[in-house]
C-alpha cells in the first residue's frame, strides 16, 4: 500500500474547497441580512406614509379629503314644527354633523305616498360654511330636481324671522318652491322646500307660499344648548308670529305673488 505522501495535492484541494464553501455561506448570509434590513426599512416607510395619508397611489397628488356630513344618531332634536295638516305627517327628523363643527337639523314631511312633500333644514354653520354662496349647493337635489337644474328667484314671503327669499325652477311658473333665510347673529341658515299647498289655497303656487310661511311660523326651539343668542332669536321671533289662516291674513305686500299696486295712486 503506497504511503499517504503519494497524494501530495489532496489536502490543499480540500482546504480550498472548504474555504470557498464557507465564503459562499457568508455571502448568502450577508445578502439575506441585507434584504431583511432593506425590507424592514421599506415596510416602515410605507406605514409612515400611510399614517400621513400621503401614499401617491391613494392621494393622486390631491390633498386628503376630510369626511363630510355624518348622521348623528345620538344627538337630540333641537327644533320642532307642529303638524301643518292632518293629511301630512312628519316622515323623518335627521341630525347631521360635520367634522368642522356644523350641524343640520332636517325635518321632512310626507303625504299620501312615502315621497316627501316638504322639507325644513336648520343649519348652524361651522368652519365648513361658505358664506359667499347665495343658495345651498344641494338645493336643487333636495327639491327632487336634477343637480344641473337652475333655480331663480320666485318672490319673497314674510315670516316671524323676517323676509324669506323664494326660489323655483328656472322658466317654470309653477312647481315646488325652495326658500332660504340667513341670519347673521347668531349664525343660522333656515332653508327648505315645499311641493304642497296649505289648507285654504290648496295645491297652488299661492298655497305653497302660504304653506312655507306657516311652516316657518310654527318652527319652535326645543333646546338651545350652550347658545343663549339662539334662544333669544326664537324668543323675539315668537313675538312676531301670526297664526296660519286664510289668505286674507297674509301680508298684502308680501303675499301670493308679490303683486304690484294696481290703479292710480
Amino acid at each position: 500500500m503506497p504511503p499517504y505522501q503519494a497524494f501530495p495535492g489532496a489536502f490543499p484541494r480540500t482546504r480550498i474547497h472548504l474555504a470557498l464553501l464557507g465564503l459562499a455561506d457568508e455571502i448568502v448570509g450577508a445578502m439575506a441580512g441585507l434584504f431583511a434590513y432593506v425590507g424592514t426599512l421599506a415596510l416602515l416607510a410605507i406605514l409612515g406614509l400611510a399614517a400621513l395619508g400621503q401614499l401617491p397611489g391613494l392621494r393622486d397628488d390631491e390633498p386628503a379629503i376630510r369626511p363630510g356630513w355624518n348622521v348623528a344618531d345620538r344627538s337630540h332634536p333641537a327644533f320642532a314644527v307642529s303638524r301643518l295638516d292632518s293629511n301630512h305627517k312628519t316622515d323623518a327628523y335627521i341630525i347631521l354633523r360635520h367634522p368642522e363643527g356644523g350641524r343640520k337639523d332636517v325635518i321632512r314631511w310626507v303625504g299620501d305616498t312615502p315621497v316627501p312633500v316638504a322639507e325644513l333644514e336648520i343649519y348652524r354653520p361651522g368652519g365648513e360654511f361658505a358664506p359667499a354662496a347665495r343658495l345651498p349647493a344641494d338645493m336643487a337635489a333636495r327639491m327632487g330636481l336634477g343637480a344641473a337644474t337652475r333655480l331663480e328667484e320666485a318672490g319673497v314671503i314674510d315670516s316671524k324671522f323676517g323676509p324669506v327669499a323664494l326660489y323655483g325652477p328656472s322658466g317654470q311658473a309653477s312647481g315646488c318652491l325652495g326658500y332660504v333665510k340667513r341670519i347673521e347673529e347668531p349664525s343660522l341658515q333656515i332653508s327648505g322646500w315645499s311641493c304642497q299647498g296649505d289648507t285654504f289655497e290648496g295645491d297652488t303656487l299661492p298655497g305653497r307660499r302660504a304653506a312655507i310661511v306657516c311652516t316657518l311660523n310654527r318652527l319652535t326651539l326645543l333646546t338651545s344648548g350652550n347658545e343663549p343668542k339662539l334662544a333669544e332669536l326664537f324668543a323675539h321671533a315668537e313675538l312676531k308670529r301670526r297664526p296660519c289662516g286664510p289668505p286674507a291674513s297674509v301680508d298684502w305686500l308680501m303675499g301670493a305673488g308679490n303683486a304690484q299696486l294696481r290703479g292710480a295712486l
